[in-house]
């Protein structure tokens, strides 16, 4: 099952209590203080691990809590820290606070580490307050609270091209011909239930990642259909490929409902690099292929690829347009 987004609750460790405590050492009538420091409580420490795909230990575990530090003892022996507590989630995952939904942490990166509460501090044991005047002092500190928050975590995928377009506009036929994923392909609306992401082996070993989400209807950003859940997986993109079927009547609108959707959910999509192309050209007569491609867009000049992924039509060309502005 895919997840990718949850709150869950952290709360740190407490810190060791200082402890009040003297020599009592034979020979040593007068032993002074020797109490120890508490130790320090553990940290919660998130870490991007690049074999996750999903936040769905999340959504049966909710608390997590490192462990306290351990209080200071005698003859200045101090307490034990408690232990970090790690937790992995997928690469891609960003960290909010709850209540503001501000952005605090970006887990962007294979091995990223970041501590999102950090341990209380131990408190200092009684031999930290001898003075001349005071020389067997009977107070120690106690230790401080760890931090504890409730946090968002939304797991935003990481991929270089973006895939756009209606239900059965042939996204998930086309994802699963040019990389090794095998998303679910049926010939009825969203198919495609949750995101998909494929590996594209191109020319001299090279390769480019590419994001497959639900199709998108008109309303989504208003959370109609599947898109407005799983837009957010093409933020990260560096070029969305805007997918339109050869086969429609209303080329112009499918376009303008395509973009004013993205648009609508996000000024990061809005600025992104776009390549229009149309899919499903094997279902199109000769004359009609022509006439297609001296198509003009309003309000896209760049290039149009017209390919199939049943044929293997232009695919090749397709690959390569991609790899051009993925690196431009």
């Amino acid at each position: 099952m895919f997840i990718d987004y949850t709150k869950i609750f952290i709360k740190a460790g407490d810190g060791g209590n200082g402890a009040v405590a003297f020599r009592r050492e034979k020979y040593v009538p007068k032993g002074g203080p020797a109490g120890g420091n508490g130790g320090r409580g553990g940290n919660v420490i998130f870490i991007a691990d690049q074999n996750l795909n999903t936040l769905l230990d999340f959504r049966y575990k909710k608390h997590y809590n490192a462990e306290n530090g351990q209080p200071g003892g005698s003859s200045l022996k101090d307490g034990r820290n408690g232990k970090d507590i790690y937790i992995k989630v997928p690469v891609g995952t960003i960290i909010k606070d709850a209540q503001t939904e501000e952005l605090i942490f970006d887990l962007d990166e294979n091995g990223k580490e970041f501590i999102a509460a950090k341990g209380g501090k131990g408190g200092k044991g009684n031999a930290n307050f001898a003075t001349p005047t005071n020389q067997t002092p009977r107070f120690a500190e106690n230790g401080k609270p760890g931090e504890e928050r409730e946090i968002i975590l939304e797991l935003k995928l990481i991929a270089d091209v973006g895939l756009v377009g209606f239900p059965n506009a042939g996204k998930s036929t086309l994802i699963s011909t040019i990389s090794e994923a095998k998303p679910k392909i049926a010939d009825y609306p969203f198919t495609t239930l949750e995101p998909n992401l494929g590996i594209v082996r191109y020319k001299d070993y090279k390769s480019f990642t590419v994001a497959d989400i639900p199709g998108i209807i008109e309303g989504a950003h208003q959370g109609k259909g599947l898109g407005l859940k799983f837009l957010r997986h093409i933020e990260r993109t560096k070029i969305l490929l805007i997918m339109i079927d050869a086969t429609s009547e209303t080329y112009q609108k499918d376009f303008d409902t395509l973009i004013n959707e993205l648009n609508s959910f996000s000024k990061v999509l809005n600025s992104k690099k776009k390549l229009l192309a149309f899919s499903k050209a094997d279902l199109l007569d000769e004359e009609k292929l022509k006439k297609l491609s001296k198509r003009k867009i309003k309000g896209y000049k760049g290039k149009i690829i017209i390919f199939s992924s049943a044929t293997n039509f232009n695919i090749p060309l397709l690959l390569d347009e991609l790899w051009t502005q993925i690196n431009s």
